[in-house]
């Protein structure tokens, strides 16, 4: 089997390194990260795969994994076989539909966050207010507006295009005829509007590991 049946891009969603669900056993973020970089290099180097991320991407990725304190050698190799590319914003076209879509989603989304607030506001009508029984230093109200405030952001952003990553995103994939990798159950539903190809993060891994091996094994019978 020639390997160029397996050459394909990619582009990385933040949330395919964070996952525990690419994680084995006892395996801690670290060592799932750099496991899955290897699986990267061995996939370009052997199978011509090529693997993107935004900018924006690559940047939120490196904040978190500052924040969790990885070994240098994660960005390293993360800079060595993750390919940093702009999207061309200006020459990909997006359908029409999709941002009269957007549009009725997020006329929708208002809707939603409006009713959320009435209710809040209702809540804190019928309290007397004073210190919750368990929490000394929050009133019933700080924890209506703390519940209001995570409500709030399920209505408005839970399944919906709301950052500038996420559209670097779709727009790269867009522009490179690659698929898109991620855990963002919003990133999928948009896929599909995009005409994109997707896999999930969880399942990343597997597949270049599988790509990998049978390549590995008709070489083999090659050989023989």
């Amino acid at each position: 089997m020639a390997t160029e049946a397996f050459k394909q891009r990619f582009v990385l969603d933040t949330s395919l390194f964070i996952t525990e669900e690419i994680r084995r056993d006892d395996e801690s973020l670290e060592d799932a990260v750099l496991r899955l970089l290897e699986l990267i290099a061995n996939a370009r180097l052997n199978l011509g795969i090529s693997c993107y991320v935004p900018p924006t991407i690559h940047d939120e990725l490196t904040t978190m994994l500052a924040a969790r304190d990885v070994d240098d050698e994660i960005y390293s190799k993360l800079n060595t076989w993750v390919i940093r590319k702009h999207p061309d914003r200006y020459a990909v076209s997006v359908p029409a539909n999709v941002v009269y879509s957007f549009v009725d989603e997020m006329s929708d989304r208002v809707d939603r966050g409006l009713r959320v607030s009435e209710e809040a506001v209702r809540e804190v009508e019928a309290i007397d207010d004073g210190p919750l029984a368990d929490h000394e230093h929050m009133t019933e109200t700080d924890a209506v507006i703390s519940d209001l405030r995570e409500k709030y952001r399920r209505a408005m952003r839970t399944g919906v295009l709301d950052s500038r990553e996420d559209f670097d995103l779709l727009i790269l994939a867009r522009e490179l005829e690659a698929g898109v990798v991620t855990e963002d159950n919003g990133i999928i539903d948009w896929t599909e509007d995009f005409g994109l190809r997707f896999i999930r993060g969880r399942e990343f891994p597997d597949l270049l590991e599988q790509y990998l091996t049978a390549v590995d094994s008709d070489s083999k019978r090659t050989v023989d």
